[in-house]
């Protein structure tokens, strides 16, 4: 058993291993947009996105400050300092403790090695952590719709994408509603929203072997897909592909990290082109090039490692 202290108190010599977290995740909520230098950073809205007060927000931004990824503004606020699209986090900031647990419960989870229904309580013997620390993972897994509270101190995890069976239903209702979200009657492209899309795409076909073997890709990955059914206007059919994307991440996480450099390549391009597509108004071929896109994927192994 790790019996590594994951407390959120902030160690004499640095920071916690919360500020760690959000600064982290702070990154890469800013390289997922692809603000750009000189962007203004909001306080309120990152604690918001992350549900945390804003004093850990706080020690987070102070700390990126610290490394020269934030700067103050001349009047009141933070803005962004530095390009953070090569950024290596491991040049800057410690691993942080909380995000590699976050990580392995991901794995042992879609392996099977977590069982679906848990306890705090035998989660904390399990890790060597506080129930704090436990809780905090747990309501981050919830918040992303991978796991309920049920009464007292139980959690359920969601059914993962386990089977053939499962990746192909998946596939199905992915196809359902993301080609539906083209043909909304309130379907419109968000320019700058396509714009941070094109500009992640282009930076990962820059150099597809650098984000062979990180998560990088799966963000910009997720990223496309939910925006092009943001595009429709209609809430509910961008969060059934934000709640598709999080069960692909618990259960398809490791694929990412083995997918080859030409695999994200062709799945790059195959995105721009449908963006393509979508700017010009033919969303006929739009549609026509998603269904393939997303056939493709089905086909390859035996679910979408795009």
């Amino acid at each position: 058993m790790d019996d590594t202290d994951l407390s959120d108190a902030e160690p004499a010599d640095g920071p916690s291993t919360l500020q760690l977290d959000l600064a982290r995740r702070i990154i890469d909520r800013i390289r997922d947009a692809d603000l750009t230098v000189g962007t203004r950073i909001s306080a309120p809205e990152l604690a918001r996105l992350f549900g945390v007060s804003r004093s850990p927000i706080a020690g987070a931004l102070d700390l990126l400050v610290e490394k020269g990824v934030l700067q103050p503004m001349e009047k009141r606020g933070l803005r962004v300092a530095r390009d953070v699209s090569t950024l290596d986090l491991a040049e800057i900031l410690p691993v942080s403790p909380i995000e590699d647990l976050y990580r392995r419960m991901l794995r042992e989870r879609a392996q099977g090695a977590l069982p679906q229904d848990v306890s705090e309580a035998e989660l904390m013997p399990r890790y060597g952590v506080s129930r704090g620390t436990v809780r905090k993972l747990l309501m981050r897994f919830a918040a992303e719709g991978l796991a309920q509270r049920l009464p007292g101190h139980g959690w359920r995890f969601v059914d993962t994408l386990v089977g053939d069976d499962a990746y192909r239903e998946s596939y199905e209702f992915r196809a359902i509603v993301e080609c539906s979200a083209l043909r909304t009657p309130h379907f419109k492209v968000d320019r700058e929203i396509a714009a941070q899309i094109r500009r992640a795409h282009e930076r990962i076909l820059g150099d597809p072997a650098s984000r062979s073997g990180s998560d990088e890709w799966f963000r910009v990955n997720a990223f496309f897909h939910e925006n092009l059914a943001g595009f429709s206007g209609n809430r509910f059919l961008t969060d059934a592909i934000r709640h598709q994307n999080n069960l692909r991440r618990m259960q398809e996480s490791a694929a990412f990290f083995e997918l080859p450099a030409e695999r994200i390549e062709q799945s790059c391009r195959e995105h721009l082109a449908i963006l393509d597509a979508v700017e010009n108004g033919d969303l006929d071929w739009a549609e026509a090039l998603l269904r393939q896109h997303l056939k493709q994927a089905l086909e390859y192994g035996t679910g979408d490692r795009d």
